[in-house]
């Protein structure tokens, strides 16, 4: 596991488990959202996003969390390691509230200078609600194509979450580890 990509729903505690496994595994961490927004919550130009994950996908060592379905299957092509958070939204929702009450104002650590948290608006709160149905077929048929060659680690709960954790902390193969746990 020297290239980890964690995907999953707003909320689902990609930020979390990147730095989590960032220091874990002596890993440097890649927030996507840290990246992707410019101050004031600007996005960039689709090529300029391009050519950067491009760049960062070449690293040889990383933990890179974030979605952005339009560079995903470039991701999935450069990782050795998926871990798919696939949590509840109900689950998902209360977490993005949280951290929008606790951040408000504020920019969080995973996040680009220039871009205080708010609370969540109504599109995204409908998006983590209807990853389900909507986000979830895509990321599958994604993981799918990109199976072979790579670790696929499909974590269902907050208690699967922590015993990857617990895993990875009992164990310095990391093999062992991911391999404990489901894989699409």
């Amino acid at each position: 596991m020297q290239r980890i990509l964690i995907i999953g729903s707003g909320g689902s505690g990609k930020s979390t488990l990147s730095a989590a496994l960032g220091q874990r595994l002596a890993l440097p961490v890649i927030h996507m959202d840290a990246l992707y927004w410019q101050p004031g919550w600007v996005e960039p130009a689709k090529p300029d996003w391009q050519a950067r994950v491009e760049a960062l996908c070449l690293g040889e060592r990383w933990v890179m969390d974030g979605n952005y379905s339009g560079t995903l299957a470039q991701r999935l092509a450069a990782c050795d390691t998926v871990i798919f958070l696939d949590l509840p939204p109900l689950l998902c929702l209360w977490r993005a509230l949280r951290r929008g009450f606790r951040y408000r104002g504020q920019v969080r650590p995973d996040m680009a200078e220039g871009c205080p948290e708010q609370l969540p608006d109504p599109a995204f709160l409908s998006w983590i609600w209807n990853y389900p149905t909507r986000s979830r077929p895509k990321v599958m048929a994604l993981l799918d194509a990109h199976r072979q060659g790579r670790r696929i680690v499909h974590l269902r709960s907050r208690r699967e979450v922590g015993e990857f954790l617990h895993t990875l902390g009992q164990t310095t193969d990391t093999t062992a580890a991911a391999s404990s746990h489901t894989t699409l």
